[in-house]
């Protein structure tokens, strides 16, 4: 009687890598460094909001066996329809103090009044040794501002105005002084509203009707 012949052994299976287990034993989520991967932008609110990085600081601590460096990253986020918020990070690393600033930024977001793409009126305010000066433009100017001033102004839905940063060129103190002249704009409205005055309402203009006939003259008997 012949030997059966038996099917060589199947090679067992490799067991399924872990989806949740990035190589080299890294957590779910984490990048270069350990670091948290970062976030996408998203709404406040249902809103969408831009951010901007203003200006990035990097300061060194001598210590034992080397220097420590720091970073702090000066964070302007708004929604451009009347809503902006300033936020200052601090971090070892780039990428985290950014993250903080825009954090901050989003938790103190703050209204401004706004008459359609431009400001209401004139306005002058100063922060430290920061002085900022802005004035309502007509329609199709832009904003003729610097970075600073401008990153402020863009966030918070300003199309049309004409500014002047005077005094210290600190990014911090420009980014605030800016802030401080957007929240002492006031509309109209709300000024007579707090004297308790009533907006006088000019009817608009009829248009010209035709003008009725003179009467003709009785004619003139021979």
């Amino acid at each position: 009687m012949a030997d059966e012949i038996k099917p060589p052994d199947s090679p067992s299976p490799s067991p399924s890598p872990n989806p949740e287990q990035s190589p080299r034993g890294r957590g779910p989520g984490r990048g270069r460094r350990g670091r948290p991967a970062p976030e996408s932008g998203g709404g406040h609110d249902g809103q969408e909001l831009t951010e901007k990085v203003v200006f990035i600081n990097r300061s060194a601590k001598v210590v034992k066996g080397g220097r420590r460096f720091n970073f702090s990253a000066l964070v302007v986020v708004g929604d451009k329809r009347g809503k902006v918020g300033v936020g200052l990070g601090k971090a070892g690393e780039v990428a985290d103090a950014i993250r903080k600033g825009g954090e901050m930024a989003r938790t103190q977001m703050v209204p401004v009044s706004l008459k359609d793409a431009t400001i209401p009126h004139e306005v002058f305010s100063h922060y430290c040794g920061a002085k900022v000066l802005l004035r309502p433009a007509s329609p199709g100017t832009g904003i003729i501002a610097g970075k600073t001033v401008r990153a402020v102004l863009e966030s918070a839905g300003v199309k049309d105005v004409l500014s002047k940063s005077m005094g210290s060129k600190n990014a911090a103190n420009v980014v605030k002084a800016t802030l401080t002249a957007l929240l002492s704009l006031r509309l109209r409205e709300e000024i007579y509203r707090g004297r308790g005055i009533e907006i006088k309402r000019v009817p608009a203009p009829k248009p010209p009707t035709a003008l009725p006939e003179p009467p003709q003259a009785p004619p003139l008997a021979s």
